[in-house]
């Protein structure tokens, strides 16, 4: 089963972040990358903010 459009670009941006690498608790010799370590909050915030500006888009 295919993913809905906007779903499925999601996916592809969170793979993209988790291609980068993702944080393993007991690694701490490695400096902090945001978009490793916090790829999914990323592209959740950026989702919401998509979604906030597209409401009051449709509502003015």
């Amino acid at each position: 089963m295919r993913a809905p459009r906007p779903f499925a670009a999601l996916l592809r941006l969170v793979d993209r972040f988790e291609e980068r690498g993702v944080y393993v608790p007991g690694e701490d010799n490695h400096a902090i990358s945001p978009w490793r370590d916090f790829g999914w909050l990323i592209a959740a915030w950026l989702v919401f903010i998509g979604v906030f500006v597209l409401f009051f888009a449709l509502a003015a």
